[in-house]
């Protein structure tokens, strides 16, 4: 689907009913160039008739951050109030377009709901997800904004030792603004959002969408933002501490695990996923529970692992795959994330998770 085509099918899912006409001074364009995008759209399968009748559920709404991550790695132990000789890189990253571009080598289509700031990162964004095929139409434009950045240390290993982010754009992710793309979430067969949105647009979603909702807490503090909402998520992907904030119950093993999900469960939750590190995953649903090991990794950055698991999930979600059988390509597309040199690791695919999961 090209960029145009991506518009016009958010206008038509947006308003069913508005004209070609219409769409046509909207865009700028000839009523004639509209009827040629329309019957691409409907030759590619987006569009299954007269009357703009839309084929639904063919891709996955993403609500999220996107940011430009600057990273540095120490050739030795970190010495801090030092210089560290090292190497440094710079990325496009964001917990959101980080689950965005893993789907997309999952062979999912995404839509990416997010806020971009009107400076040259904005176009690296841009230009980057045009060439992966993710959807960026619904994507707020900030006049004057900066795009959110993030910058992180990791240690010879290639752990995170620290972090700063600057993400004070994504506070112009109201609810107004996913109010006016109602028709693009509504239209996915599943929403993954993170905890980066504000509480009250977090709420919003919750409330307002029809497609199951999967959310990545992100951190302690922002996980906080969920408490009122645990019962209208679909599927909740905590680590640890995450997961005891949460739930209130301290994890120190296999029994705390099961209370601690049990909690969360008791919430209204369908699916609870507590990421336990080299651990695995403590996977539960009413009635199930399972607790899967890691995957043998060659760590060189562990930044991405996270982005991939909940990638991973949403992915498994869509091919109908059990609670277990999730909980296995989460960990297998983690550990394929973490071997790479970068947040995302180009090789990720549905035929290397697999892979990983019969190991």
């Amino acid at each position: 689907m090209t960029q145009r085509e991506r518009q016009i099918l958010q206008w038509i899912m947006e308003d069913p009913m508005i004209s070609q006409e219409a769409l046509a001074e909207r865009a700028g364009i000839t009523r004639s160039s509209v009827a040629v995008h329309i019957s691409n759209l409907m030759k590619k399968g987006y569009i299954a008739g007269k009357g703009y009748v839309l084929r639904t559920g063919g891709y996955v709404a993403v609500a999220g951050a996107v940011n430009v991550d600057i990273g540095g790695r120490s050739h030795a132990p970190l010495v801090a109030r030092d210089s560290n000789p090292g190497s440094v890189t710079i990325s496009l990253g964001g917990v959101g377009r980080n689950i965005a571009h893993n789907l997309r080598l999952l062979g999912a289509e995404v839509s990416l709901l997010t806020a971009l700031g009107e400076d040259v990162h904005a176009g690296e964004v841009m230009s980057s997800c045009e060439s992966l095929g993710i959807d960026l139409s619904a994507a707020l434009r900030v006049p004057g904004g900066t795009t959110s950045t993030y910058l992180f240390l990791s240690d010879q290993d290639g752990d995170m030792a620290l972090a700063v982010s600057d993400m004070e754009i994504y506070r112009q992710l109201t609810p107004a603004y996913f109010a006016r793309h109602l028709g693009v979430l509504n239209g996915a067969k599943l929403i993954v959002a993170d905890a980066n949105l504000p509480a009250e647009s977090l709420a919003y979603l919750a409330e307002h969408c029809r497609p199951p909702l999967f959310v990545d807490p992100v951190s302690t503090i922002k996980g906080e933002k969920l408490r009122p909402i645990l019962g209208k998520i679909h599927t909740l992907k905590p680590n640890r501490l995450e997961a005891e904030l949460l739930s209130g119950v301290p994890i120190t093993d296999r029994a705390s695990l099961e209370r601690a999900a049990a909690c969360l469960l008791d919430t209204g939750l369908t699916r609870v996923f507590i990421s336990l590190g080299e651990e695995g995953v403590f996977a539960a649903e009413q009635g199930q529970a399972v607790l899967v090991p890691a995957c043998p990794a060659q760590v060189r950055n562990a930044t991405g692992g996270g982005d991939a698991f909940t990638a991973a999930l949403a992915w498994s979600w869509l091919e109908g795959q059990s609670l277990e059988d999730s909980a296995r390509a989460a960990v297998a597309a983690a550990a394929i994330a973490v071997e790479g040199e970068k947040t995302i690791n180009p090789v990720l695919s549905p035929e290397g998770v697999r892979g990983r999961m019969q190991k």
